[in-house]
């Protein structure tokens, strides 16, 4: 395409102090969010005929770790496709070249809130355990694509009026976990599993943790955890749910073992206890969910040792959990990520400014040829 006839597709709008120039079939831009990876705004979809989400990716050549997650995040958007993990539209970027290359735009479906909002509304068992249940669905499909979240918070997983959710970022690298010992950064760590604040190994079910931390919130309607740093992180955990067995402790690496085996020992309380009755909704007559099937949930989810923690099959099968249960849903096709070193690669920036422009450039190759899901028949038919 010749430059000028680019220029054309393209005009630029201040949004808060970010400019965004995007592709013209996009009106009506407004700010509803921004976050560590950048901005995002609600707009209108004129080809779609539809409302989108466009996130404008923050500087994301400014260091190696930017230039990681925004290639991952590119990577992995393109790749999976499932109903409760955010749908990728469109992704394009209005400079010419890679010299000039800078800012890369992804639209994304557009939902109603963040969980954080939902966490505030008084929920009855239903929306309460049908939330749930496709949390476990988008995870359990992330997994099958080998993608472990370590990270799931209520800020990323958003939601529709009508109940529907789906999970927004696909969580830490492998190379970006942090233990104990790390310098504490400004994230929320209140959701992170006790394997992941102490830096030992992890598996699948270390995103369970999260889910049982956020299925407590919103019983409680308060952060179950709310830790100011590692450390304090550490120490919240302990003094709710009591201070772990030698077994679990014999796990850490030294010099995190001789830290927590100084801590205060705490007996922790019951799940009665933390969870009374009172917190819950009125049992359900209709499924026959009921507070006392909730809190058997979430003892087996919030539990410190990983090893004896349920898994996301396991409480997908739990009473609670599966009235909800679609073969389809659970054990839809895994998604096919091409390319297998995707945590493990490491580059300079410039590097990776190049592997992220391909990624572009393939989409809007891809695009041409109507292969892009999310357009409608019509769009694909003209551009093939």
């Amino acid at each position: 395409m010749n430059r000028n006839k680019r220029e054309k597709e393209y005009y630029s709008i201040d949004v808060g102090d970010s400019t965004f120039t995007v592709l013209k079939r996009y009106q009506n831009l407004r700010p509803i969010g921004s976050g560590a990876q950048g901005i995002v705004c609600s707009a209108y979809d004129h080809i779609l005929e539809r409302n989108v989400a466009i996130k404008k990716l923050s500087r994301p050549f400014q260091n190696q770790t930017h230039a990681k997650r925004a290639y991952r995040e590119l990577v992995l958007m393109k790749c999976v496709n499932h109903k409760n993990i955010i749908g990728l539209l469109n992704v394009f970027t209005p400079q010419k070249t890679l010299e000039e290359f800078q800012d890369v735009y992804l639209v994304m479906e557009l939902m109603d809130a963040n969980l954080c909002q939902v966490i505030q509304m008084e929920l009855d068992h239903e929306r309460l355990s049908y939330l749930l249940y496709q949390m476990l669905c988008g995870i359990k499909h992330l997994h099958a694509a080998g993608i472990i979240h370590r990270d799931l918070k209520p800020s990323n997983i958003v939601v529709k009026s009508d109940c529907t959710l789906k999970i927004l970022d696909f969580g830490l690298a492998r190379t970006a976990a942090t233990g104990l010992l790390m310098t504490p950064y400004v994230v929320t760590r209140y959701y992170r599993a006790p394997e992941v604040i102490l830096g030992m190994g992890y598996q699948a079910n270390v995103d369970v943790w999260s889910v049982g931390c956020i299925m407590a919130e919103m019983v409680r309607g308060s952060v179950l955890f709310p830790g100011t740093d590692h450390i304090d992180q550490w120490n919240k955990v302990i003094e709710q749910l009591g201070t772990p067995s030698q077994e679990f402790m014999m796990k850490l690496n030294q010099s995190v073992r001789t830290y927590v085996e100084n801590r205060p020992r705490y007996a922790g309380y019951s799940f009665e206890k933390l969870f009374p009755d009172v917190l819950f909704p009125a049992d359900s007559d209709h499924n026959k969910l009921k507070a006392s099937q909730a809190r058997d949930l979430l003892s087996k989810m919030l539990v410190i040792d990983a090893s004896k923690r349920i898994s996301v099959d396991e409480a997908l099968q739990h009473p609670y959990i599966n009235v909800w249960y679609d073969p389809s849903e659970v054990e839809a096709p895994p998604p096919l990520i091409t390319d297998k070193q995707l945590d493990e690669r490491e580059h300079t920036v410039e590097e990776w400014k190049e592997l992220i422009y391909k990624e572009v450039l393939d989409w809007e190759e891809r695009s041409k040829n109507g292969v892009i899901r999310g357009q409608p028949a019509s769009v694909a038919q003209v551009q093939q």
